[in-house]
Formats: C-alpha cells, sequence, structure tokens
C-alpha cells in the first residue's frame, strides 16, 4: 500500500479492508521507554485495539534512554506520513526542555498531538520490610527519620529528569532533608531496586506501584497531586504537609509536526474508541490508571499549558541533568 492509499484508509469513514491490512507498512509506535513499565503496557493495551479498528499492521518499538529524549527525537525526526508516531509524556514535553541545556527537538513545535493517554498521581512508597525496619508508618514519621539521618535513605527514578525525579528533589528540598538519588532506566527498574532493597524508596506513577501496594510489597506514604487520589483516599497529599507541592504524571500520543490533519483525525478516532471501551478501562483500572481521551487540540493545550508551568517547579526544584 503506498502512502495516497494510506492516507485515504485513514482518512475515510470506512475501514480499510482486512486484506489490505495483511499487505500494509506497519504503523511503529514509538515508546521511549523499557518494555514492562505502566508507559509501555498501556501504549500496547490501546495500540492492540487501535489496530484492529484502523485494520492496518502496528507494531510497539522501545526505544529508551535520554530521560525518554531518544524515542521521542525518533518520532520527531521521522517523516509525517503517519507510518511513525510515538508516546508523549510530562517528562520529555514540559520538565525536560528545563533540565537540559539543549534537546535535539523542540518539545511542542515538532510534534502533532493526537489524544492524551493517562492521567495518574504520583506516589510516595517505600519498601515495606525497610520501613517496617525503620519504624516509618506515616509522612510524619518519614521524614523525621530522613532528617535525623542524612543521605542515610536513597529513592530511585525512572532516569534523570523523569517525573519521579523532579518530584524527589522538590521533596527534599521542601522538607529539608537529604537522601541519594539513584537514576534508572525506566519505572519497573526503579520498582525493582526498591523491591530488592536496593532503594529504599520511589515517587514513581501509581499505574507502577499499584500492584506491589495492592500485594504489601511496598507502603504508599503519599501522593504527589494536589488533593488526595480517589484510588488512594486514606493516603494524605504531600500538599497537606507543603501547600503547593504538585508533580503530576500524564501521557499520550503524538505523529511527527506536518501529519496531515486527516491522518491525526483518523488516529485519534481509533485510540479515542479504544481509551473508551470497557475492556481498557476495567485493564486500566487494575494497573490504577485513568483513561483520558482527548481531542488532538485539548491534549495540545495540556502539553503547552505544562511546558509552561514547569518551567518554575523545575527551578524550585533546582534539580538539573547537564
Amino acid at each position: 500500500m503506498d502512502r495516497r492509499h494510506f492516507l485515504t484508509g485513514l482518512g475515510a469513514a470506512a475501514l480499510p479492508l482486512a486484506t489490505q491490512a495483511q499487505t500494509a507498512r506497519p504503523i511503529r509506535v514509538i515508546v521511549p521507554f523499557v518494555a514492562g513499565g505502566a508507559t509501555d503496557v498501556t501504549t500496547r493495551i490501546i495500540t492492540e485495539k487501535a489496530a484492529q479498528t484502523l485494520g492496518v499492521n502496528m507494531v510497539v518499538e522501545n526505544r529508551p534512554g535520554g530521560g525518554g529524549g531518544i524515542g521521542v527525537d525518533l518520532v520527531a525526526k521521522a517523516a509525517p506520513d503517519g507510518y511513525t508516531i510515538g508516546m508523549a509524556a510530562v517528562a520529555m514535553h514540559a520538565i525536560n526542555p528545563w533540565l537540559f541545556k539543549k534537546l535535539p527537538y523542540d518539545a511542542i513545535k515538532d510534534f502533532a498531538p493526537i489524544t492524551q493517554m493517562v492521567r495518574i498521581p504520583n506516589v510516595l512508597v517505600m519498601n515495606a520490610d525497610t520501613a517496617r525496619r525503620l519504624k516509618i508508618a506515616t509522612l510524619k514519621d518519614f521524614i523525621a527519620y530522613a532528617k535525623a539521618n542524612p543521605a542515610r535513605l536513597s529513592y530511585a527514578s525512572g532516569g534523570n529528569g523523569s517525573g519521579g525525579h523532579l518530584a524527589g528533589e522538590m521533596f527534599k528540598k521542601k522538607a529539608g532533608f537529604f537522601a541519594v538519588h539513584i537514576p534508572y532506566n525506566g519505572g519497573g527498574p526503579s520498582q525493582l531496586a526498591m523491591l530488592s532493597g536496593t532503594v529504599d524508596y520511589t515517587l514513581d506513577n501509581l499505574a507502577t506501584s499499584g500492584a506491589n501496594i495492592r500485594a504489601g510489597k511496598v507502603i504508599p506514604l503519599a501522593v504527589t497531586t494536589p488533593q488526595r487520589s480517589p484510588l488512594l483516599p486514606d493516603v494524605p497529599a504531600i500538599a497537606e504537609t507543603f501547600p503547593g507541592f504538585e508533580v503530576d504524571t500524564w501521557w499520550g500520543l503524538i505523529a511527527p509536526a506536518g501529519t496531515p490533519r486527516e491522518v491525526v483525525a483518523r488516529l485519534n478516532a481509533a485510540y479515542v474508541q479504544a481509551l473508551q471501551s470497557d475492556d481498557v478501562k476495567t485493564r486500566f483500572a487494575s494497573m490504577m490508571a485513568e483513561p483520558v481521551p482527548t481531542t488532538p487540540e485539548q491534549f495540545g493545550e495540556l502539553m503547552r499549558r505544562e511546558y509552561v508551568r514547569y518551567e518554575a517547579v523545575v527551578k524550585a526544584s533546582g534539580a538539573t541533568v547537564d
């Protein structure tokens, strides 16, 4: 199938025929993080549904590194023909521009938003065995121990410049203690490090931490949203102790800038349909993730708003990467 026919198939009201899908060039969906993490799993869940709706082959590719920047740059520099799309997240499009002196892509101008996918609170969780050994059961206990024992605690993040890294640095500054930051290549590896006792805590998104919270392997001490999360109503927000503290996690889908509007619209329709399906909602709920289908315009506005907001957040945290 050539480019003209592909664009027609995506833009038309009727879906491409199943026989066409078998011979079509596959659409690449770039996930800029390692396989197995929440961003990867949620992207694969809805891409499988979207591929069925579009009637084309879609292949998820993991391209981790550079705080998500390597994968995002691949999307930015891909041909705007609908055959390469990718996952966008707060780290690469709102945080990294203020952490790195120079990025190979423009976080806003180089992309065509498709739809937001997910909104998830970040949560401060601690290795359960460590917490019991140190007699830490609440956020107050945690802060008291950290202040009394400088540099004794360590925390993992999904990489320098990730939301977990930024939240960790902001929390340390607000609470007035020092802990060692150890970056990993994605949320999954950072969770494994905490479960093994290599590090003591993380401030990762709830989708990454949820299964371990339910299993009792980690204990949630606080969420980083302005208010308590309905998913963890008994867990306080850090903002209750430090007003104004807020670090959100979201991700969505993007195409290279210049991708035809009809292609973006067709991709949006397929992914929104997937996000609204009952089975996707059920699977996301099991991961403590909230599906957030939007129009391309709504997602673009969120990206621009967060880009502006995080300039002050990053500067206030003092976090840097290079």
